[in-house]
């Protein structure tokens, strides 16, 4: 699952980190996108990580299966399977952008 940032209207610059997570036995690996020195997005294997708003992201666990809270940013975030086809890309498009703009 790759994302192209760039064709998201109001994500402005970033950068990106990929890093390896996990034991020996079972590596994986995970891209952090950054806003300034911040993360605003996780992309793991199958799934997203973006910060929210604590309410938003508790609306969006009850509504969505594919939707639960974010390892990586705790309280402040959620995890979306994107597979799970759920929600519509224009929906992503939108948490991502919050995340970014939540991201200073």
């Amino acid at each position: 699952m790759v994302f192209d940032l760039s064709k998201i209207n109001g994500i402005g610059e970033f950068t990106t980190k990929t890093e390896k997570v996990g034991d020996e036995k079972a590596p994986k690996t995970r891209t952090l996108f950054y806003r300034d020195e911040k993360v605003f997005l996780v992309e793991n294997k199958n799934t997203i990580e973006l910060r929210t708003d604590e309410k938003l992201g508790k609306f969006l666990e009850e509504k969505y299966e594919s939707i639960m809270g974010s390892r990586y940013f705790g309280r402040g975030g959620i995890e979306i399977v994107v597979a799970g086809g759920q929600l519509e890309n224009s929906e992503l498009e939108d948490l991502i952008r919050l995340s970014y703009d939540l991201t200073v």
